[in-house]
């Protein structure tokens, strides 16, 4: 059976679903494969998050990440929202969570790392829960 497909979503897709993906495909590649997008995007990906997870994780997010669309992504099956804080985008799926993440974007070091390492945990869980089957994918 082919790995789920999950799309981070935000607005802008260029912080929280960026980062999402890059630890998605660091903690759960073996699991899922991750994919992220908006309904705008932005020239680059927010340069704090970008040298936070390149610090953290050694990860060069701009060398394999840019900000795309919805309309960018391949058929998704999870569709795990940021926390837009304002209406998400929809994207057809067979689960959606959202994940109410406030936007670091502006913010201290600091409040960026706590977001970096919620946004860790949820992967980790989220692996877990697809692997144990617990999340309750419809078709």
């Amino acid at each position: 059976m082919s790995k789920p497909k999950v799309a981070f979503i935000c607005v802008h897709n260029s912080c929280r679903s960026q980062m999402a993906e890059a630890l998605g495909k660091i903690f759960a590649s073996d699991v899922f494969e991750s994919y992220s997008a908006g309904t705008e995007t932005k020239p680059q990906i927010n340069q704090d998050a970008v040298r936070l997870i390149k610090e953290r994780y050694h990860i060069d997010m701009e060398a394999t990440q840019q900000s795309k669309l919805l309309t960018d992504l391949p058929p998704i099956d999870i569709v795990i929202k940021m926390g837009c804080n304002v209406i998400c985008p929809y994207l057809p799926s067979r689960y959606v969570e959202d994940w109410g993440l406030e936007d670091p974007s502006g913010k201290s070091d600091e409040e960026f790392m706590a977001i970096i390492d919620q946004i860790e945990t949820n992967i980790k869980k989220l692996a877990d829960n697809i692997q144990n089957n617990i999340l309750l994918l419809t078709s």
